[in-house]
């Protein structure tokens, strides 16, 4: 792993390209993080690493650090959490069979949504996604909102989210991912370290996130995502508090899709909070 100089250094270790969810190729993600002032960012694309080598080539020209990562889609106590994987090698055969496994199930899932978005009148979602995913190896309930947004169905992504994708809305159907300790293995075994992504965006109460954060420490986890895109300030002050008390380490990242779509420019963020212990701090 990478060595940094004493400088202040600008992290930002999650984002997202067109190898998933994201609006931009793993390029012109690079490319816009170097303008931004970055020196290290993270590509962490949902459930697959195709887009690493491309990013990887493209921070060499821009002189910037490319950290090797992904998003790793996981069940925990039926809650769906997601958890960031730095430096692991995308060859390695333990993670290159988990991350197909989950895609698989996205695609089930996929059809589900799709089925229950018809049952509401709303015909062609699997298709349109399919149109906006740019093929049918990776889809998410991001491109479902970018084709019902182009429908006219709602004005947002954040729109289409509040009104047909969360639980209780029409498109909203239940799926089991991989178990949270099996995808800290796999994270483990392709020489990363797993970061526990956005915790403020979990449904569970104060007790609930303890025993969020006991597991996910007791599987192997070593990080926990203290400052997010997904975060309030008050919110990062709370999750530094969990890692200390937790023994974790703490990471940064601004979770950004698009400059239409997140809310938080890369490298906008602040680095990990005073009183932690940064993840790059082992690197």
């Amino acid at each position: 792993m990478a060595a940094y100089p004493a400088r202040k250094v600008t992290f930002d270790l999650h984002a997202h390209s067109t190898a998933s969810d994201g609006l931009l190729t793993p390029a012109a993600l690079v490319a816009r993080a170097a303008a931004h002032g970055v020196d290290v960012l993270a590509l962490t694309d949902h459930d697959d690493t195709a887009g690493i080598a491309e990013a990887a080539s493209a921070a060499r020209a821009a002189s910037i650090t490319l950290v090797p990562g992904v998003e790793v889609s996981a069940t925990w106590e039926r809650h769906t959490v997601h958890v960031v994987g730095l430096h692991v090698d995308g060859a390695d055969p333990a993670l290159a069979a988990g991350l197909a496994q989950v895609r698989a199930g996205r695609q089930a899932r996929a059809r589900r949504i799709a089925e229950a978005l018809a049952q509401v009148g709303i015909r062609g979602a699997y298709e349109g996604a399919m149109a906006f995913a740019g093929g049918d190896h990776l889809v998410s309930r991001a491109h479902f909102a970018r084709y019902l947004v182009a429908q006219g169905r709602a004005k947002s992504a954040v729109d289409v989210f509040r009104r047909y994708l969360v639980p209780g809305k029409p498109g909203y159907v239940a799926h089991d991912w991989a178990p949270l300790a099996e995808a800290i293995t796999w994270i483990r075994a392709a020489g990363g370290q797993a970061v526990l992504a956005h915790p403020g965006r979990y449904a569970v109460t104060p007790t609930g996130m303890r025993r969020l954060l006991a597991s996910f420490r007791d599987a192997g986890g070593d990080a926990l995502e203290v400052v997010s895109g997904a975060h309030t300030r008050a919110e990062c002050e709370t999750f530094a508090g969990y890692a200390r008390s937790f023994g974790l380490l703490a990471s940064t990242g601004s979770d950004f899709h698009g400059p239409e779509e997140s809310p938080h420019e890369l490298g906008s963020l602040p680095a990990a909070l005073p009183g932690t212990t940064p993840v790059w701090s082992r690197w």
